[in-house]
């Protein structure tokens, strides 16, 4: 029986099975990928403080170390359902295993919706990539495409515009969805201009396997190559918690439904990080939601002996 078994290996997760374990709790982390979550993608990661530079491979990897020193225990495992017995929780997984804990922390992040598109993945970090408050400055003087047309890629396009050479929108609807306002500011500046009605249909690149340029097609058939340094894609964020609506409320968008207490409506069961209902996505604000999420569970455990 585990004081903690908490779903996910990202920095939410991790954060969570550190802080639990500097309570002396007993502490399982079972992820179903890899260690770091999508962090590990990133070549160059500059916003973490007190640390100029680090790729999200070392983070990832260091972090690891970190938790496993302190005691985790960790596996890689899908867990595919959580059911709650009152004291205690059982944790199923993909493979029929059952793990029993006396909390549950669920920090399963979250996936940005991809394009789909050959050589997309290969060519994260290498000029396609989905956060421009991560990587923008990697571009900074340079062209960029921006994939996308509601509020968060007129978001990112306007941070991008700010340090990019040239910035080109390219929505496949015939217009933006985004707030109005947030489009006119946009393109008002004079380094971004916008392409609706198309969709990106190829991705360019180069024997090094970076990006070089986008081929987009209109609504009638025709085709057109944009030369350009560097993709972001912004068309949507996708949860993946339906496995655990009995245990944890969900909002219509499929996140949990739960304030920064990170509580759930089933005692004993919190969450944490992207996978949360929250304004801010980033590594500062997961790795936040991780400790509080951790600290909430010691105090259940302390009342809940």
């Amino acid at each position: 029986m585990y004081d903690v078994i908490v779903v996910g290996g990202g920095p939410a997760g991790m954060t969570a099975a550190l802080y639990a374990l500097r309570n002396g709790k007993k502490v399982l982390v079972l992820e179903k990928t890899g260690f770091g979550g999508q962090i590990v993608h990133s070549p160059k990661v500059e916003n973490w403080p007190g640390t100029a530079r680090m790729s999200g491979n070392e983070y990832a990897d260091a972090f690891l170390e970190q938790i496993l020193d302190q005691g985790a225990e960790v596996d890689l495992s899908e867990v595919v359902r959580v059911e709650d017995h009152g004291d205690y929780k059982t944790v199923y997984t993909a493979e029929g295993e059952a793990r029993e804990g006396k909390t549950v922390i669920l920090a399963t992040g979250v996936r940005h919706r991809e394009l789909g598109l050959p050589g997309e993945r290969e060519m994260i970090g290498e000029g396609v990539s989905y956060c421009a408050v991560c990587d923008a400055d990697f571009f900074r003087g340079r062209k960029v495409c921006v994939a996308g047309g509601g509020n968060s890629a007129l978001q990112e396009a306007m941070l991008l515009a700010g340090k990019c050479a040239e910035v080109v929108m390219l929505q496949d609807l015939p217009e933006f969805t985004g707030e109005k306002a947030l489009q006119d500011l946009l393109l008002a500046r004079e380094n971004v201009s916008a392409r609706t009605g198309v969709r990106i249909v190829d991705l360019e690149m180069n024997e090094n396997v970076q990006l070089t340029g986008v081929t987009i097609e209109t609504a009638g058939g025709q085709r057109e190559t944009i030369a350009c340094d560097g993709l972001f894609v912004a068309i949507g964020l996708v949860p993946e918690n339906d496995a655990f609506a009995e245990v944890a409320e969900l909002d219509q968008g499929g996140y949990f439904d739960s304030g920064e207490s990170c509580e759930t409506r089933t005692p004993g069961i919190f969450v944490a990080g992207d996978c949360r209902k929250k304004n801010i996505r980033q590594l500062t604000t997961a790795a936040g939601d991780g400790s509080v999420a951790a600290l909430a569970a010691c105090r259940y455990l302390d009342a809940h002996p």
